[in-house]
């Protein structure tokens, strides 16, 4: 294989790595919407879809593999590669997270909401925001593009304790909330995780652009 030829190939699997992120963006937004809208229809197209995001997985890894194994990149390009391999899985996680959130959706089968969703939405925003920027953080090989995406990671933090403060309180003033309360824990839970994970492909990316490993998740 040419050198030609193996950086088009990079390039193909970096344009399949942002399809593949885009799905899971567009998974978190729908699974969240399911949820405010009391959707159990959306919410299974949720479940329904993370076949794909599993399956363009699975195409990527072993075409990144294929790439090891026939052209035995140096540098760069093989951290470019390992990178790649990494971000799959990241996003394969949070593609699972998406569905634990649609799943909620699903159990609570249109029951009111014991409060209208204001952060809980706001956490999926940034999150997708983080998402989105990393990916194009990978693609350009912009270290410092990754460092800002990462700094997210507080501010979701910061609305995961207030969600968690607040849905406390419910609880303790009224016991038939804690049913309820619980789910939307998991929930708001869910998306923390969805940015600690794009806090993860933001380390890598610095990885592959510096050679050097940050941990940034703490």
């Amino acid at each position: 294989m040419s050198r030609s030829s193996f950086h088009d190939q990079l390039s193909d699997l970096q344009q399949d790595i942002l399809k593949m992120g885009t799905l899971v963006q567009e998974a978190i937004h729908k699974a969240v919407r399911s949820l405010a809208q009391k959707d159990p229809g959306l919410a299974e197209e949720v479940i329904e879809d993370d076949d794909r995001v599993d399956e363009m997985e699975l195409d990527i890894e072993k075409r990144c593999l294929q790439l090891l194994a026939l052209q035995q990149p140096m540098a760069t390009d093989l951290r470019a590669i390992g990178t790649a391999l990494k971000i799959i899985t990241d996003l394969e996680r949070m593609a699972d997270h998406a569905v634990d959130v649609a799943r909620v959706t699903v159990r609570l089968g249109g029951e009111p909401l014991i409060k209208p969703l204001v952060d809980i939405p706001r956490m999926a925003e940034l999150a997708q925001t983080m998402v989105h920027e990393a990916l194009h953080a990978y693609v350009d090989r912009d270290h410092q593009r990754a460092l800002q995406m990462i700094e997210h990671d507080d501010e979701v933090d910061h609305l995961y304790g207030q969600i968690f403060r607040e849905l406390l309180t419910y609880m303790m003033e009224d016991p038939k909330t804690i049913k309820q309360a619980t789910h939307l824990l998991f929930v708001a839970s869910h998306l923390e995780r969805v940015a600690d994970h794009a806090t993860n492909l933001g380390e890598w990316i610095i990885y592959m652009v510096t050679g050097e490993r940050k941990e940034m998740n703490k």
